[in-house]
């Protein structure tokens, strides 16, 4: 992998060296915070030269990439997203919450709609929309509520 010390050379003011040391000695820090701390602490370019990708990575015991990616984040995003923890991609909130659940298993435990011996999962997304439980729902999140719960449909 590139040394990528030349593009993204972290210079830390006194503040900000202070803040990272405070949140290295804390005794309550998430361990992926501390972790970019120490990063940023051992990369800084102010007092030295600052360490290289390699030399912190092998001192932290962590990956180069890591490295790499909270230099960037200092660089072009700033302090405070260098240190903040990254979104994880693929999370969206639940559309169901509890009550809105329960609405649901107690549908599905119910009698079926006339003309239907069963609930199919698109009719009670339906119902759900209907009684304007949500806004709007797919069938598969009906299923996975439905997977999750103890309780058996019929």
């Amino acid at each position: 992998m590139r040394n990528y010390n030349t593009k993204y050379v972290i210079r830390l003011t006194p503040e900000e060296r202070e803040k990272l040391e405070c949140l290295v000695n804390k005794g309550t820090v998430a361990a992926a915070k501390r972790r970019r701390a120490h990063i940023l602490l051992k990369a800084d370019a102010t007092e030295g030269s600052g360490w290289t990708d390699a030399e912190v990575a092998r001192a932290l015991d962590v990956g180069l990439t890591t490295v790499h990616r909270v230099r960037k984040a200092f660089v072009e995003q700033g302090f405070e997203a260098s240190i903040a923890p990254s979104i994880v991609r693929g999370h969206r909130p639940r559309k169901l919450d509890g009550a809105a659940e329960a609405r649901l298993i107690a549908l599905a435990c119910g009698p079926a709609p006339e003309g239907r011996a069963r609930w199919t999962l698109r009719l009670l997304a339906d119902k759900l929309v209907e009684l304007e439980v949500v806004e709007s729902i797919d069938k598969e999140a009906v299923r996975q509520t439905l997977k999750k719960t103890i309780s058996s449909r019929g």
